[in-house]
């Protein structure tokens, strides 16, 4: 379940950068481009929390899976 809430996090935070683009091209709001542009980083950031592996090489979506904490 977790899995598909990661992936279509990352399908917004895509769609958000395009957003940003073509509202940038259409009506040159620099303001609110960034700030969409800022909203998919945080966006991928929280998934890359989830899913980039620890020291120890495991990563917390794994950890959770398995029941472990």
């Amino acid at each position: 379940m977790l899995d598909t809430v990661l992936s279509i996090t990352v399908l917004a935070a895509i769609l958000l950068v395009v957003g940003a683009f073509l509202m940038w091209r259409r009506t040159g709001n620099v303001k609110n481009a960034l700030l969409m542009v800022l909203l998919a980083l945080v966006a991928l950031v929280n998934v890359a929390i989830w899913v980039v592996p620890d020291a120890g090489g495991e990563a917390p979506l794994e950890r959770l899976e398995q029941g472990v904490r």
